[in-house]
């Protein structure tokens, strides 16, 4: 039987080459998520304590405050330490060879003096060793030319830009300094001065040869005081291993859903490949069964059968595996996502490919082996081996139809309940419900969009439909295989034009200005909004800033600009905020008593109640409604250390877009750590990130749609073998090369077609369902539908259907009409 077995395997390996292809591809997902997760694991091992290959101690800050420069100092003293230095992490921004800021987010370090704690590789010259000295790392230095003795300007929170002399270059590729930007290094006393920073995150200690460590670290304790916490080498190295490899998990946890998908869409395809091939084998299996084959021998053939089968592809989809953790490598480079480690291929990455594949194809396999073997002996001496196909039990079309109307209810109903459970269990109710009532919606929906298709093809478009909805359980496991991949496109593609649309709703009410100048990473540089006041050419300068005193936030207002938030002023006038004078909003005024005209005291200083305002957006830490707004004056007298990362400014009177532009560049200038943009394209800086998750979302689903369309040109071609005879009747009787053509490509149609539409509608579903959750949640947030990108989705199914259909209708006309008529 073994024997039988596997040659019937090397016979039909053509008619199981797509169904091998569809494991190899979701092996093939597995294999390269484990190996591209390795290597970054093994990368994150390897360079975790890169910045700590000298430190015996650290020293740390019990809570947010910093460590204050003199404790240093103190540690330093300690009888049995070597060498002590202050260690600051922060963010800065370069000035280029060409005057412009550059590019990226730029981390900043303070970098020790002392050679016993230095562990930077160094590229080029040296690491600073006084004031005024920087190192950058090597690509920034290059791509920007700047050379060894070179000035560079660098600037951060604490003020405008400020030359310092290039003295190396170094490697920090792989680290955890490695941000996607430019490295700068500076020695401590410059770091604080240019950040405005009061202290350092950490202090790094070198113990002396020979020094009792254990006995050092109790005597750096009690220097550094309880509110400081001070950390052996062992815990600091293994923390950072902990904190780099916790990155790496969590993204190997994103990979794994994406690679779920694609396992369960093949293992659809593998199941409707197993059924519909054991199918054209009733007539074989019966005369097996006649001369002396058991139940238990047919199913134990069939499961070889496909533990072969899965084993080969497994092996491939493995190989094939390697090329894919190549192509994220990539694909997350061209992203601008450091990615750490190169590719690592383990023993367990092998065999948890090949377990799995074979396991995944065996399993698929169980329920068309088990109905192969009721089939009786009887069954090879009559043409009872050739029956129509039946349809789905009453009770499965049943439970599928309540399952169903369930989910679709559960998401029309997630937004109003408040409820995010309710969205995952009614997307999860609602593609269930259509696995299940698959047989009667999917071939109702193939008559429905079948009907044009006899109108215009006449005969041809009826051959088409007839053979698509003949059988439905099989062209519901094909159509359902691609709701899967495209359902979950379809859902990020909605979210994400409803994201985008809500932010620019949200920018168009909150900003009013022509320009908007950002931080990059942090807030704006303290005497930059005045600089940029000072400046004729521009009229309107607001600086986005808020504190929270008592659970009422405090914010900074403009009176040209404050009218742009309100939806309603209850009583007073809102274009009077200004010194002295406050805006209070209304559920506010009604708790502490307050009206128009009423004094309000903030840290000591009083004010008067201006007008009583509604604003609809978003209030975040505070009770709702519990807001006052200030003058930008009266805002900076209270709160002079509050900086905002945005601000807003229009040019003035009779100005020019241009020359305020200009005049705002001019001042940009000295300060890299921001940037300048006017309303679209900051709604574009806002919105890029969707765009970017979006691609690499799509990028990683795509597999899961390729491989739901491997199925479709497999049920196509398996079945182009089931009606081997029929085909060759139709090509006797007249019908044409062409017009055979032409029935398979429809055929092939129709299946991507309902798949793609009912995968786009469950996906338009949970987004829209997602949408009005955020709204109630207190967000701007709409359904928008992304017409053209939706269209493409069907556009590219119904292409990627037409090209599935040129093989199987090679082989349909591949064979003599008179051949194929005694085709038995």
């Amino acid at each position: 039987m073994i024997r039988l077995t596997l040659r019937s395997l090397r016979a039909e390996a053509l008619r199981m080459l797509l169904s091998a292809l569809a494991v190899v591809l979701g092996v093939a997902f597995v294999a390269g998520t484990m190996i591209f997760v390795d290597g970054m694991r093994t990368g994150a091992y390897e360079r975790a304590g890169t910045f700590d290959r000298h430190t015996d101690l650290g020293v740390y800050s019990a809570g947010r405050e910093v460590l204050p420069p003199a404790l240093v100092d103190r540690v330093r003293a300690v009888d049995g330490v070597a060498a002590a230095a202050g260690e600051l992490t922060n963010t800065a921004g370069i000035v280029g060879a060409d005057g412009r800021p550059v590019l990226g987010f730029t981390m900043l370090v303070a970098i020790p003096t002392e050679d016993a704690l230095r562990s930077y590789d160094v590229v080029a010259g040296r690491l600073p060793d006084r004031a005024g000295e920087v190192v950058l790392d090597a690509p920034t230095a290059a791509e920007q030319g700047f050379g060894l003795g070179a000035a560079v300007r660098i600037g951060a929170t604490g003020g405008a830009a400020r030359p310092y002399t290039l003295v190396g270059t170094v490697d920090v590729a792989g680290t955890a300094r490695d941000v996607g930007g430019p490295f700068v290094g500076l020695v401590g006393p410059d770091a604080l001065a240019l950040t405005g920073e009061r202290g350092y995150g950490r202090i790094m200690v070198a113990a002396r040869p020979g020094a009792d460590v254990a006995a050092l670290t109790e005597k750096v304790r009690a220097v550094s005081g309880a509110e400081a916490t001070v950390k052996s080498r062992q815990q600091i190295l293994d923390e950072a291993v902990e904190d780099a490899v916790r990155n790496v998990d969590q993204f190997r946890m994103l990979l794994l859903i994406f690679v779920g998908v694609a396992i369960v869409v093949a293992g659809f395809v593998i199941a409707n490949t197993f059924a519909i091939v054991l199918a054209q084998r009733t007539r074989r299996t019966a005369l097996l069964r006649l001369i002396g084959a058991t139940r238990g021998q047919v199913f134990r053939s069939t499961l070889l059968e496909s533990a072969v089968l899965g084993l080969v592809a497994s092996a491939l989809g493995v190989l094939l595996g390697v090329a894919l953790a190549s192509g994220l490598r990539l694909l997350l480079s061209q992203l601008d996502v450091p990615v750490t480690g190169g590719l690592t291929v383990t023993g367990s990455t092998v065999l948890t490919g090949l377990l799995l594949g074979t396991g995944l194809t065996v399993c698929a396999a169980l329920l068309p082996a088990w109905r192969g073997t009721r089939i009786a002996p009887v069954a090879a001496l009559t043409d009872a081996a050739v029956q129509p196909s039946r349809g789905a039990g009453r009770v499965r079309l049943s439970i599928g139809a309540v399952v169903l109307a369930v989910g679709v209810a559960a998401l029309a109903g997630a937004g109003s309940a408040g409820q995010l459970l309710l969205v995952a269990v009614g997307g999860v109710l609602t593609f269930f419900g259509i696995v299940l009532f698959g047989p009667v919606l999917v071939p109702a929906l193939a008559r429905v969009f079948g009907w044009p298709v006899r109108r215009v093809l006449g005969t041809i478009g009826e051959l088409a439909v007839n053979n698509t909805v003949r059988n439905p359980r099989r062209v519901a496991a094909t159509a359902t295989a691609l709701v899967i991949g495209i359902g979950l496109v379809s859902a990020f593609m909605v979210g994400a034009r409803s994201t985008k649309d809500g932010i620019e709703r949200s920018v168009d009410a909150q900003i009013g200005t022509d320009f908007v100048v950002t931080g990059i990473g942090q807030d704006l540089p303290a005497v930059l909004v005045g600089e940029l006041a000072s400046r004729p050419e521009l009229g309107v300068v607001h600086e986005q800033r808020s504190t929270v005193v008592d659970d009422v936030e405090i914010r900074a207002a403009h009176p040209a600009l404050v009218a742009r938030t309100l939806s309603k002023v209850l009583t007073g006038d809102a274009e009077r905020v200004g010194p002295g004078q406050v805006l209070v909003h209304s559920e506010l005024a009604r708790a502490r008593g307050w009206q128009v005209g009423s004094p309000v005291t903030l840290r000591g200083k009083s004010f008067r109640v201006a007008a009583v305002v509604t604003d609809d957006s978003p209030d975040g830490e505070v009770p709702a409604g519990h807001v006052i707004d200030l003058s930008d004056q009266d805002f900076a007298a209270l709160f002079p250390a509050q900086r905002g990362y945005l601000a807003e400014i229009d040019p003035a009177a009779g100005v020019s877009p241009e020359r305020a532009r200009d005049a705002i560049t001019a001042v940009l200038g000295r300060y890299p750590t921001v940037n300048l943009m006017d309303q679209g394209a900051y709604k574009k800086m806002l919105t890029g990130t969707v765009d970017m998750l979006l691609a690499f979302v799509t990028a990683l689903l795509g597999l899961a749609v390729v491989i739901a369309l491997v199925g479709v040109a497999n049920t196509l071609s398996l079945s182009v073998v089931e009606r081997t005879r029929e085909n060759a009747v139709l090509r006797a009787v007249g019908l044409t090369r062409g017009r055979m053509r032409a029935v398979l490509a429809v055929e092939a149609v129709l299946m991507a077609l309902v798949g793609a539409v009912l995968g786009v509608g469950l996906g338009t579903g949970v987004s829209a369902s997602t949408m009005a959750l955020l709204d109630r949640l207190g967000g701007d947030f709409h359904v928008v539908l992304p017409f053209g990108q939706l269209a493409l989705i069907l556009g590219v199914a119904v292409l990627a259907a037409l090209l599935a259909s040129v093989l199987p209708a090679r082989r349909a006309l591949s064979r003599p009409v008179v051949e194929a008529l005694a085709d038995q």
